[in-house]
């Protein structure tokens, strides 16, 4: 009687573990919220990343809490803004000691893997029960030896080669939560990522970018990448019907960042920290809805917790969940949503606060050029951007990288102007406005206890042509707690 009571209680704990979700997420890795026809691009194929809109919910505002790589990732995993994960310049790892949602869901129960990209540091691998990690070679420029220039190519250049297998590979009686790392379209770009390619012709070059050959041939191979991509996230979908675990399976396709062309990302501008995010669960999303409920990054981990019926108590985080979102697109989550600059390549401070319809950017460093990252720097389209400023050719908002100082406030209505051209910080009409996002701005600022550094980070890499700078550039790169004494504020 007693062994067949325990087996009654192990079928029914099976049973409750197979009716909670399996959790997917997908992160590209440098590509724009609208670089896809979910999001109205006329010319880049993403068929397979359409269907996610297509089956399941679109959300129309959706923030990163950072337009930099690895602090992006650390922050979505910590649920953490990122001047509170100790790891908010690039390369910094995660210290030992940080939680992350991954590492709760395996305690729960949950079987976790990792593929692709990394980009976290050694601290938290233990939170993963498998990591198919892709070459770091894809993101991190190798130091050049013996003269030759230095260039990223990974072993696996798109970062996907393993999704499948991760998912091939798992227990087939546990729930699963999979973080799906791509490198494209990270640079640096070469021919052949995607067949047939794009056509110069069908790029469009936002406002902010001279229209030039070489500035076409840039964006069209950054357009294969996402091409590239695009077929993977369509095998992953297809290896989850073929499990027979589509219905019962969250789908969270987002970036880590921007575009990586200059005044995108590594800025704070929406093509820097703004992000596609699509959500597929067939058996409770009723396919093609939209939601205009603004998101934030920081609110994933609590949101896959409670998909998960995990009690997140014990697990500090700073986002709010968005799964009553996922029940009802009409309901609102957020009043604001805050996002960051820091170190990235260059030095840099910036804070931003954002509505539906209005952005607040704060520029700590004036004094410094909205210097794009350092790969960007190397490529056709900022040498080509050099090349026509001397020429005096260039438009206010395509110098705008250029410019030192650069205003102390931005303002921007997203609405009237979504490519973010016109400062409307001293206009008199948008004051309200301006007062009302530099309260929510500050009262952010100190419930998250944010600061300002009390010394700056150097530049890694000449602002010009965007070479390293071997005098400070040290691979790997140290920690915070290495750099500064501390993992918190310094």
């Amino acid at each position: 009687m007693f062994k067949t009571l325990i087996f009654i209680l192990a079928v029914c704990s099976i049973a409750f573990a197979d009716e909670r979700p399996n959790l997917v997420l997908i992160i590209a890795d440098d590509m724009n919220w609208d670089d896809c026809g979910a999001y109205g691009h006329p010319s880049i194929r993403t068929p397979n990343i359409d269907s996610l809109a297509k089956t399941g919910l679109k959300f129309n505002h959706a923030y990163l809490t950072i337009s930099s790589c690895s602090p992006s990732r650390s922050s979505i995993i910590t649920g953490k803004y990122p001047h509170n994960t100790g790891a908010e310049q690039l390369h910094w790892p995660l210290p030992a000691g940080s939680k992350t949602f991954a590492g709760e869901l395996k305690k729960a129960g949950y079987y976790t893997a990792a593929a692709g990209k990394w980009h976290l540091g050694d601290a938290v691998r233990d939170h993963f029960n498998k990591i198919y990690d892709a070459s770091t070679a894809g993101f991190v420029l190798p130091s050049g030896k013996d003269g030759k220039k230095p260039k990223m190519i990974a072993q696996k250049p798109s970062g996907c080669e393993d999704w499948e297998i991760a998912l091939d590979e798992r227990p087939k009686d546990k729930p699963f939560f999979m973080w799906l790392a791509a490198l494209d379209p990270h640079r640096a770009y070469s021919e052949g990522a995607l067949d047939p390619p794009h056509k110069d012709s069908e790029v469009i070059v936002p406002p902010h970018l001279p229209d030039t050959p070489d500035v076409r041939k840039d964006l069209r191979m950054y357009y294969d990448e996402i091409g590239r991509l695009d077929q993977y996230v369509g095998k992953v979908l297809a290896k989850l019907e073929a499990q027979g675990v589509a219905q019962n399976t969250v789908v969270l396709f987002i970036t880590d960042n921007g575009r990586p062309f200059p005044r995108d990302k590594t800025t704070l501008y929406d093509g820097g920290i703004r992000t596609p995010w699509l959500v597929r669960w067939p058996a409770k999303i009723r396919a093609g809805q939209t939601s205009d409920a603004l998101v934030s990054s920081v609110d994933i981990a609590a949101t896959f917790l409670q998909l998960a019926d995990v009690n997140a108590e014990s697990f500090p985080h700073e986002g709010v969940s968005f799964a009553d979102v996922l029940d009802d697109p009409t309901a609102k989550h957020r009043t604001y949503a805050f996002a960051e600059d820091h170190w990235h390549d260059y030095e840099d401070q910036c804070r931003a606060v954002m509505t539906q319809q209005h952005k607040l950017i704060r520029n700590d460093y004036e004094d410094l050029a909205a210097t794009p990252s350092a790969d960007a720097g190397r490529a056709l389209t900022w040498q080509d951007m050099l090349r026509l400023e001397k020429e005096n050719k260039l438009t206010e908002a395509q110098r705008a990288c250029l410019i030192a100082p650069r205003p102390k406030w931005e303002l921007f209505d997203l609405q009237r102007d979504p490519g973010e051209i016109n400062n409307l910080a001293a206009d008199p009409s948008y004051s309200a406005v301006r007062a009302k996002l530099e309260a929510a701005l500050s009262k952010w600022s100190e419930k998250t206890n944010d600061y300002l550094p009390s010394r700056r980070t150097p530049d890694e890499f000449d602002r010009v042509t965007g070479a390293p700078d071997h005098s400070v550039r040290v691979r790997p790169r140290k920690s915070k707690l290495e750099t500064f004494g501390t993992n918190g504020k310094y």
